[in-house]
């Protein structure tokens, strides 16, 4: 092993095992994943849901499934899921939330940048919640694109990486992050230009950040012991009298300002036509 590929297997290792302690510590039977996607502070889903339309029957591969949030709605909605990830402890997470929603699922275990399925197998679709700016962009894309035919769509979201406040933020909660994060920076939504045909790109969380700013200097919530991404869509209901004007505001002024948008939290994407 060189040492390049060194580098690249104590990323591996260091991911899953953060990942199993992650899925060791969650309470599975607390998950609510009809609000975890439908909530008012999930823009991100609703709009990925929305984007999708009917899945019922649909093959759909969730890379990096996590605790199985989307995986099992997905599945919910009637969608045939395979959920993979670097973790064993998450797969088992995921299996185990299946149950509870009386749904079932494949489950695979294995990296983004090589997905390790059998020559032929493809999905109609491909979900990729949060995972990029953990991976190796461009081979994870190009891995990707080999499980998908002609009228696959991929759909993600990630983070951002340009806004002040949001850096002082990911400077502060070490504790709930992996060091070899990159949040997307302009290069990086390109590279999915450079590989598919159709590529739509929305951005989310601009004045609406305040919500996060309120946890932090208002309730004083520490960022190492609460991930605040999750406990926003949790709270949904409680922070809808704030969110709503906001979100309103945010899509007027990124109307009229379209840059604006690298200045948001999260951006996803929706890609087909992929290119050979």
């Amino acid at each position: 092993m060189n040492k390049t590929d060194h580098i690249v297997q104590e990323r591996f290792e260091a991911e899953e095992q953060f990942h199993d302690e992650w899925a060791d510590s969650a309470d599975i039977d607390s998950i609510d994943v009809i609000l975890m996607n439908e909530s008012i502070t999930a823009p991100e889903m609703r709009q990925i849901t929305q984007s999708l339309g009917e899945l019922g029957g649909k093959s759909l591969l969730d890379v990096g499934c996590g605790l199985g949030e989307a995986s099992v709605y997905f599945a919910v909605k009637g969608a045939n899921v395979t959920a993979s990830d670097i973790s064993g402890g998450m797969l088992k997470a995921t299996e185990k939330l299946a149950k509870r929603y009386a749904v079932t699922l494949k489950t695979h275990k294995s990296t983004a940048e090589n997905l390790n399925f059998q020559a032929g197998e493809q999905f109609d679709i491909v979900y990729v919640g949060n995972l990029f700016h953990h991976v190796d962009i461009e081979p994870t894309i190009e891995n990707i694109k080999n499980v998908m035919h002609e009228k696959s769509t991929l759909v993600s979201w990630d983070p951002v990486h340009y806004n002040p406040i949001i850096n002082i933020y990911r400077s502060m909660a070490m504790d709930v992050r992996t060091e070899d994060e990159h949040p997307f920076k302009r290069k990086d939504v390109a590279l999915f230009k450079k590989h598919f045909e159709k590529v739509d790109v929305q951005f989310y969380w601009l004045t609406t950040l305040l919500i996060f700013i309120l946890m932090a200097v208002v309730q004083f919530r520490n960022p190492n012991k609460v991930r605040y991404w999750k406990k926003v869509v949790e709270e949904g209901d409680k922070w809808a009298w704030l969110y709503k004007p906001l979100a309103a505001f945010d899509t007027f002024i990124l109307k009229l300002f379209p840059f604006l948008g690298w200045l948001c939290w999260n951006v996803v994407i929706k890609a087909e036509n992929p290119k050979k």
